[in-house]
């Protein structure tokens, strides 16, 4: 239970973070949030690994783990703006 809760508080921090460095926060909820930011830590975390080897350990939260949830939020909500032409989800 308590992985869940983690994952739905970093998803929720990522994705906030992110959304205000794409500056689609205003058309976010919290609930928003918290689905790109967990999206974006598996789409972080795929890049990470990718490019750089297993670098991030998927078991444990540290600012690294954060930042990569928030590199992939970025990369998701820019591919969204992309093929919707919105500013965002």
């Amino acid at each position: 239970m308590g992985e869940i809760i983690a994952w739905v508080v970093i998803g929720a921090l990522a994705g906030w973070i992110a959304s205000m460095i794409m500056k689609t926060d205003a058309q976010m909820g919290w609930l928003a949030n918290i689905v790109v930011g967990i999206i974006g830590a598996f789409i972080g975390g795929w890049i990470v690994r990718t490019f750089m080897g297993n670098t991030v350990d998927p078991n444990a939260f540290n600012i690294w783990s954060l930042l990569t949830a928030v590199l992939g939020a970025v990369v998701l909500l820019a591919l969204i703006k992309m093929f919707t032409g919105r500013r965002a989800v």
